[in-house]
This record gives structure tokens, C-alpha cells and sequence, in this order.
């Protein structure tokens, strides 16, 4: 998407070869009509295809994610970090690795709100190494739903995220690709 490929040009920072800050359109502050251009996008690739919930982990993917719901009109899962101190039962539970941020996590998914019977849409803001996303498949098969695909505002396509989730069977769709990027430099596929 090339309206995307300009906003990170022109308002990303890349810190190092890793590290893309973008915070300033897509999570610490959030550019709505860019958000909800890309949300449209993401909506229309996957239209038609029997979509019943949208998920996303927590936090940044929430934006983008609640966008595609309102666009597909179907409601959003919110995969949470940390298991809630008042619904600690019925919860499908896995522990997740974030290379960027050094740490292991648990993600969680309330039972109440999946089924058998969904067919669930991941959005999420990055694509890295795809254990985030991993996880967030490995959380959803738990309550026997299917995945329709993932939908993904950047991907570093230099790391092995789409690898891993296409040798899954997993369809991604990105809407940047970053092919290389290192300290104020970033080009895209």
C-alpha cells in the first residue's frame, strides 16, 4: 500500500535493523483516516470469505484491528498479555516469546467468546519473527475456530515471521513490506 510506504518514509524512524518506530501514526498516536484507509484495504482482501471475528493481541493491534471489524462488520477478540484478575477460568492460555522485547508472556482468550464455529481473522500491526502471531493461532485452534488468514499493517519480510505462518498453511497479507532497514534507511519489496 503505497499511502503506508510514504507515511513510514516520511514519519517512521528506523533506530537500527530491527527496530522501526512508528509511533507516532500507529500506536502511541494514531493517524484515524491512515488507519482506517488501511483497514479498508485489509477488509477488502479478505471479504467474502466467511469471516465471523476479528483478533488481535494486545495492545498495538488494537487500532487496526477494531477498524477491519467495523469494516467486515463482525466483532473483535481481544487476545490478551496478562490473564484478568477477575476471569482467570475459562480461558484458552499460551505462553508467547517477544524477540523485540527480550521476554516470554502468556496471551490469553476468554471460551466465551469463540467457538467451533468461527472463522477468525488475525490483524495485527508487525510481522517480525511470527511468534506473536503463532501464538495467536495456537490460542484460537485451541477452541477448535479456524483461521481465514492474517492481516498485517508492516511486515519486516527480511525475518522469518511469513515463512513460519505460511508453512502453517496461514495466508498473510501485509500491507508494507520491508525488505531491508537499518539506522535511518528502510526499502521496501
Amino acid at each position: 500500500m503505497k499511502l503506508l510506504e510514504e507515511k513510514i518514509k516520511t514519519d517512521g524512524v528506523a533506530l537500527n535493523e530491527h527496530i522501526l518506530k512508528v509511533d507516532s501514526f500507529i500506536n502511541h498516536q494514531i493517524d484515524p483516516m491512515l488507519m482506517q484507509e488501511m483497514a479498508n484495504e485489509i477488509a477488502a482482501h479478505f471479504k467474502g470469505r466467511g469471516i465471523t471475528k476479528i483478533a488481535t493481541i494486545e495492545s498495538s493491534g488494537i487500532a487496526p484491528a477494531l477498524m477491519v471489524s467495523l469494516a467486515l462488520g463482525v466483532p473483535l477478540l481481544i487476545l490478551k498479555k496478562q490473564p484478568s484478575k477477575i476471569l482467570n477460568q475459562d480461558l484458552y492460555q499460551t505462553v508467547v516469546t517477544s524477540f523485540t522485547k527480550e521476554t516470554n508472556y502468556e496471551l490469553t482468550l476468554s471460551k466465551k467468546y469463540i467457538s467451533q464455529n468461527d472463522h477468525v481473522l488475525i490483524v495485527d500491526d508487525f510481522l517480525a519473527n511470527g511468534e506473536a502471531a503463532t501464538a495467536a493461532i495456537r490460542l484460537i485452534r485451541m477452541s477448535y475456530a479456524t483461521i481465514a488468514g492474517l492481516g498485517i499493517l508492516i511486515e519486516k519480510s527480511f525475518q522469518p515471521g511469513r515463512e513460519k505462518l505460511e508453512a502453517q498453511g496461514i495466508e498473510v497479507y501485509a500491507l508494507a513490506r520491508i525488505g531491508n532497514m537499518g539506522e535511518n534507511f528502510i526499502s521496501f519489496i
